[in-house]
C-alpha cells in the first residue's frame, strides 16, 4: 500500500524577493548541480572502482566503454545500500553534518531517504526515481539529498520512523521524508511511484518533490512550524517517565494469554499473513510452560516451529530462513535472508529441542547455523547481514525476487535424475508453482505418505529424498546469487555468536563455539579501533558508534559463550560491557539505557526502546545480561541496574504485547534462578552429566565449570559460584543451587536432570488458569 503524508504541501502564487543568493558548494558533475567540480568527480570516480562490486555498478547510465557516468559522495562510503546509490545521478549525501550545514548555507530542504541494501521496493523506487535525469535533476537544484543505511543507523531510522507512523499512520521502507535545515520534518512518506498515474496514484514523486520545495520557498513560516510541530510531538512520545513499582507474575501471563488469543491454530504462528516469524514470542512461551507445564505454551511452540519448518520460508535446500511469508501457511516468503533472523531462530529451534527432544528440531537449528558459516561468513570471522530477495535471470540483465530459490519440474528433473519423482513430491514442485510458474521448495507430503503411496520402506524415500536435496543444491549453486550485504554489525554478530555457542553446548558440537570464537575475536579486535565499540566494519574499516542493542546483544553472545567454552575471557569481555552500558547509555533519572551514548550525536528525541522488532529490544537483552552477571558474579550492582530498569518499563511490562523479551526479562527476575556448577576431576571431563544439561532446557540460570586444581581456584575469584565446589570420590559432580542452598551434589546424570527438570511455579498460591485452547480469529501483530 502506497502512502504519502505532508504536514504541508503548500503552494503560492509567486516567489517573494530574495537577498543575494548564497554560493553553492562544488559538486561532482552530475545534473542540476550549480557548480560541477572535474576534480571531484573524478576522485570519487576513483573510490568507486575500488568498491564496486561483483555485478559492476548498479546503474543504467553509461559510457560507451560501459563505465558509470555518473558518481556521487556515497562513493566514499562502505555501506552496501549507500554504494548501490553511488551512480545515480543524484548528488547524495551521507548522514551528517555536512550535508545540514550544507541545507542551512544555501537554504534548502533536505530529501532524506532510509533503506538497506536488501530491500525489494527500496531498490525499485532507485530504478524508477533516483535513477531518472529529471528527478535527479530537481533534487540537485532545489534540495540537499541525504542517504541513510538503517541498518548502519538504527537510530536515525527509528527517531524518523516515529514521524513516518504520526503522519502516515504506517510505517515501512523505503522511507522518504523532506526536513529542514535543523533536521525536522515536514514530509514523510514510504515508496512513493516517480510519476503522477504510475501504479495507481494521483501524484508521483517528481511532482511531490516540486511541491515541497515550492512550499518551503514560499510559505516557510507554515512549513517551519509545521517541522516544529512534528518535532515536538516526537520528542514527546520519546519521553521518558519515572520509575514505578515492578509488575508480578499476572503480568507474565497476560503477555502469554494475549500471544495465545492471536495464535494460527491451523498453521502456527500469530495473526494472518504476511507473517513472520516471532523468536521473541516463542521464548517467552517456551519459559511459560517451564513455570506452568501449560500445555497449551508448549503446542503453540512445537506446532510453529514445526510448521515454519516445513513452509517455503526455509530454505529447503540450504538450511536458511527467509525473511517472512507472504501467506498465513509460511509457503511463500519474500525472499531476503538477514543475519538476525536466522541466528534468533537457531537459538529457539534449539530451545525447541530441549522442550521436546525431537531430532528434527535439532536438525534444523543445525542446518541454520550450517548456512551461516557456509553463506554468511566473512573470511576474517564476522558475519554478514543479509542477502537480497532478487536475483539476475540466468542469460539476462533482469532480477527477479525469489529467483535463485524456485525451480520448474523441468529443471527438478534436469538436476535430480533418477531421484526427480520423489522429489517433485516431497517439495511439492508442479506446473503452476507459486511464483511466476515457478515452484517454492516445501514439504508438500511426508516419507511416511510418500513411502505408503509408493510402496516403499520410509528409508527408502528419506534416502531419495537426500540425494535430491544434494543434487539441488549443487545445480542451484551454479546459478546467479543474490547479492549479499557484506558489512558486519556488532548487534547481530552477537546474536550470531549466541546462537553458535547455544549450539555448541546443546549439540555438543565444538566446532560451533570455535566458530562463535572467532566472530567475538573480530567485534572486539577490529571493531574496537580507540577502545569504544563501533557498529559497522567493512573493507578493514570500523565505523559508526556502537548503540544500546550491539552492547546488549554482544554482552549476551560473550555469555552464552562463556558458557560454551568456560573461557573467563568472555566473562570478563562481557562485564566491560555491561559497564559501558552503565556509564554512557543509563537514563540515570529514570532507569534503564537510551538507543544512543550520552556522548553520541544529538537526534531529534533519544530514544528508549523497550519492544520488540525483528531484533529483541535492547533493554530486555540488557537487563538479561545484569541479570545473568549478578547470578555469576555475585556483584549485586548488576541485579539493581536490572531492577531499575524493570522499574522504568513498569507500563510496557503491564501492557505486555510487542515486549515479549522485557516480559522474559522479568520472568528472571521474578524466578529464583538455577547455579549450575559442574567440577570435573583435574585429569577427566563430565561427559555424561553435560550430556544431561544439554537436553535440559533452563533459560533462567547461571552455568559454570572447571576442572579441580589451580583453573577451578582461578575461576573462583571471578565466579564465587564455583567457591567450595568439587569432584566428590574423583567423579565429575554437577551441583544445583538456588540462591546459595544446594540440592544434593550428585555423579548420576539422571538424578542431575530431575534437579535441571524443577521449576519454580510462576504463581505461589496455585497454578495460573490454563491458556486458551485455540487461538481467536486470526488478528495481525
Amino acid at each position: 500500500m502506497i502512502r504519502i503524508a505532508a504536514a504541508a504541501l503548500l503552494l503560492a502564487a509567486a516567489p517573494p524577493s530574495r537577498a543575494e543568493e548564497p554560493r553553492p558548494d562544488p559538486d561532482p558533475p552530475l545534473p542540476g548541480v550549480a557548480r560541477a567540480d572535474p576534480r571531484l568527480g573524478a576522485r570519487l570516480a576513483e573510490a568507486a572502482r575500488s568498491r564496486i562490486g561483483p555485478d559492476g555498478p548498479r546503474t543504467r547510465h553509461r559510457n560507451a566503454d560501459g563505465s558509470p557516468k555518473y558518481v556521487n559522495r556515497l562513493a566514499l562510503e562502505t555501506s552496501p545500500y549507500l554504494l548501490q546509490h553511488a551512480h545515480n545521478p543524484v548528488s547524495w549525501y551521507p548522514w551528517g553534518d555536512e550535508a545540514f550545514a550544507r541545507a542551512r548555507r544555501e537554504d534548502k530542504p533536505v530529501l532524506l531517504s532510509i533503506g538497506y541494501s536488501t530491500c525489494h521496493w527500496c531498490h525499485v523506487m532507485e530504478e524508477e526515481s533516483f535513477e531518472d535525469v529529471e528527478i535527479a535533476t530537481l533534487l540537485n537544484e532545489r534540495f540537499v539529498a541525504v542517504k541513510v543505511d538503517r541498518e548502519e543507523r538504527p537510530d536515525v531510522d527509528a527517531v524518523y520512523m516515529k514521524v513516518l507512523l504520526l503522519l502516515a499512520g504506517e510505517g515501512g521502507w523505503p522511507m522518504t521524508l523532506v526536513l529542514t535545515p535543523e533536521r525536522e520534518p515536514f514530509f514523510a512518506g514510504t515508496y512513493i511511484p516517480a510519476r503522477d498515474g504510475d501504479r495507481g496514484v494521483k501524484m508521483g514523486f517528481l511532482s511531490a518533490l516540486r511541491q515541497l520545495a515550492t512550499a518551503y520557498r514560499d510559505d516557510r513560516k507554515e512549513v517551519f512550524s509545521a517541522a516544529r510541530e512534528i518535532a515536538d510531538k516526537v520528542r514527546e512520545a520519546s519521553a521518558h517517565p519515572g520509575p514505578e513499582a515492578i509488575p508480578g507474575p499476572d503480568a507474565i501471563r497476560g503477555a502469554a494469554v494475549r500471544l495465545a488469543r492471536a495464535y494460527d491454530a491451523a498453521n502456527g504462528g500469530f495473526g494472518d499473513g504476511p507473517k513472520f516469524p516471532s523468536p521473541s514470542s516463542l521464548a517467552l512461551l517456551a519459559r511459560y510452560h517451564r513455570r506452568t507445564r501449560d500445555p497449551q505454551a508448549l503446542r503453540i511452540v512445537e506446532t510453529t516451529l514445526a510448521r515454519m519448518a516445513a513452509g517455503g520460508i526455509r530454505d529447503q535446500l540450504g538450511g536458511g530462513f527467509h525473511r517472512y511469508a507472504v501467506d498465513a501457511r509460511w509457503l511463500v516468503p519474500h525472499f531476503e535472508q538477514m543475519l538476525y533472523d536466522n541466528a534468533q531462530l537457531a537459538v529457539a529451534y534449539l530451545d525447541g529441542f530441549q522442550l521436546t527432544g525431537r531430532a528434527d528440531f535439532a536438525r534444523v537449528a543445525r542446518e541454520i547455523l550450517e548456512f551461516l558459516a557456509r553463506d554468511m561468513s566473512d573470511r576474517q570471522g564476522g558475519f554478514f547481514s543479509a542477502t537480497d530477495a532478487d536475483s539476475l535471470v540466468p542469460g539476462t540483465a533482469r532480477r527477479e525476487e525469489g529467483r535463485f530459490f524456485t525451480w520448474t519440474p523441468a529443471e527438478v528433473k534436469a538436476a535430480a535424475g533418477e531421484d526427480a519423482p520423489v522429489a517433485l513430491a516431497f517439495f511439492g514442485v508442479g506446473p503452476k508453482g507459486q511464483v511466476g510458474g515457478r515452484s517454492v521448495l516445501h514439504v508438500a507430503a511426508t516419507v511416511e505418505d510418500l513411502a505408503r503411496s509408493r510402496r516403499a520402506a520410509p528409508s527408502e524415500i528419506e534416502a531419495a529424498v537426500e540425494r535430491a536435496r544434494r543434487k539441488l543444491l549443487a545445480a542451484r549453486d551454479a546459478r546467479p546469487r543474490p547479492a549479499r550485504d557484506e558489512k558486519v554489525l556488532a548487534g547481530w554478530n552477537g546474536l550470531a555468536i549466541s546462537a553458535f555457542a547455544r549450539g555448541a553446548l546443546v549439540l555438543g558440537e565444538p566446532a560451533f563455539a570455535a566458530r562463535a570464537i572467532r566472530a567475538a575475536e573480530l567485534v572486539l579486535g577490529r571493531m574496537r579501533p580507540d577502545g569504544a565499540l563501533r557498529r559497522a566494519w567493512k573493507d578493514g574499516r570500523a565505523s559508526q558508534a556502537a548503540l544500546l542493542e550491539d552492547h546488549a546483544f554482544l554482552a549476551q553472545g560473550l555469555l552464552d559463550l562463556h558458557e560454551a567454552t568456560q573461557d573467563p575471557r568472555w566473562l570478563s569481555e562481557a562485564i566491560a560491557l555491561a559497564s559501558a552500558l552503565e556509564k554512557r547509555f543509563r537514563d540515570e533519572r529514570a532507569g534503564g539505557f537510551f538507543r544512543t551514548p550520552s556522548d553520541g550525536e544529538a537526534l531529534l528525541a533519544r530514544e528508549k526502546p523497550a519492544d520488540d522488532g525483528a531484533e529483541p529490544s535492547g533493554n530486555a537483552v540488557a537487563i538479561l545480561d545484569l541479570l545473568r552477571l549478578h547470578e555469576l558474579t555475585g556483584d549485586d550492582r548488576w541485579r539493581a541496574l536490572a531492577e531499575q530498569a524493570l522499574s522504568a518499563f513498569a507500563p510496557e511490562l503491564a501492557r505486555g504485547a510487542g515486549a515479549e523479551t522485557l516480559v522474559a526479562a522479568l520472568d528472571f527476575r521474578l524466578d529464583t534462578p538455577l547455579e549450575i556448577v559442574v567440577v570435573s576431576p583435574a585429569s577427566g571431563g563430565a561427559p555424561a552429566l553435560e550430556a544431561a544439561l544439554r537436553r535440559a532446557f533452563v533459560p533462567n540460570r547461571a552455568y559454570a565449570a572447571a576442572r579441580e586444581g589451580p583453573e577451578l581456584d582461578a575461576r573462583a575469584r571471578l565466579v564465587p559460584l564455583l567457591e567450595g565446589k568439587r569432584a566428590l570420590r574423583g567423579a565429575a559432580t554437577a551441583y544445583v543451587c538456588r540462591r546459595r542452598t544446594c540440592d544434593l551434589p550428585t555423579s548420576d546424570p539422571a538424578v542431575f536432570a530431575a534437579q535441571l527438570a524443577r521449576a519454580e511455579p510462576l504463581f505461589a498460591n496455585g497454578p495460573a488458569a490454563p491458556l486458551p485452547a485455540s487461538g481467536s480469529p486470526p488478528a495481525a501483530r
